[in-house]
């Protein structure tokens, strides 16, 4: 079956819920709850704001993958790219991280940046497949976003 990849809208908060969480909780074994991820029940206010953006992919009326884009001023913060088991190596992936790209370019960001963790070898290799390069975090702007949990870092200049 085939995904579609859409623009956040109110309504999708639980099924986006139900498909992150499980994967940070028992996937990467991340402690990590919905309470410490306020920006899941504010995404419009959090990421739908300035330059910034949050999609999901979908498979009929089912959320099978995320990502979202918090524009902080010198650059956007890519958070919250995650795929059901299922879809992964399907096309989805590479279909989210290039509609957030394309908005990214086409709102001025120069660069795009993310956090994540050292278990997630897989993110590693795609992002770095999509021309990321992986850098100390010393390296980031200032006022880059970061998650405390994250400890891995890349970034990839669009101007």
């Amino acid at each position: 079956m085939s995904f579609l990849v859409t623009p956040f809208s109110p309504g999708q908060e639980e099924q986006i819920l139900g498909l992150i969480l499980p994967i940070q909780q028992q996937e990467f074994r991340v402690p990590i709850t919905a309470a410490d991820q306020p920006d899941l029940a504010a995404i419009p206010a959090v990421y739908q704001k300035g330059r910034g953006g949050f999609w999901v992919g979908m498979q009929g009326d089912e959320v099978v993958g995320t990502i979202g884009l918090i524009d902080f001023g010198p650059g956007g913060a890519i958070r919250k790219m995650f795929l059901r088991s299922d879809q992964r190596g399907s096309g989805l992936a590479q279909a989210l991280l290039d509609t957030l790209q394309a908005h990214a370019r086409e709102g001025g960001l120069p660069l795009l940046a993310l956090g994540t963790l050292p278990q997630m070898a897989a993110a590693h290799r795609f992002y770095e497949r999509n021309g990321f390069t992986r850098v100390d975090p010393e390296s980031l702007p200032p006022a880059f976003p970061r998650m405390a949990v994250d400890t891995v870092f890349y970034r990839k200049d669009l101007a």
